[in-house]
């Protein structure tokens, strides 16, 4: 499966076990539910998809309702970036993009790198 609209740095990257680690720590504020709303197949046959975790009551930062949405949230901490080729089809692109915004405004994660490379131009470096 992969995250529609976004794409993480890879495990060899900088910051590639921390963005690992952020994504667990967000499922672990979970209740266990997990909501994958399956947007499209790409060439490789995955499903991309949006997902979404219920937060555990009182978790800190959340509403009573409010889902945490693990593909705006890994791009508002600066662990991914919008991958705007491929978000076309995202129904959540608008938050996607303003997360980008406030990670870039907030220098988060790789936005506090100047140097740091795309996931997608990383693994295009590695063929």
């Amino acid at each position: 499966m992969r995250f529609c609209g976004i794409d993480a740095v890879e495990k060899q990257q900088k910051l590639g076990l921390q963005a690992k680690s952020y994504l667990q720590s967000l499922i672990d504020k979970g209740d266990g539910t997990v909501t994958i709303t399956p947007i499209e197949q790409d060439r490789y046959g995955r499903t991309v998809a949006e997902v979404f975790v219920q937060p555990r009551p009182g978790t800190p930062g959340y509403q009573s309702e409010e889902e945490i949405f693990l593909n705006g949230d890994m791009v508002r901490a600066g662990f991914a970036r919008h991958y705007t080729r491929y978000s076309g089809n995202c129904p959540n692109k608008v938050v996607i993009e303003q997360s980008e915004k406030m990670a870039i405004a907030s220098k988060a994660g790789v936005w506090n790198d100047p140097n740091a490379v795309p996931p997608w131009e990383f693994r295009k470096q590695k063929r």
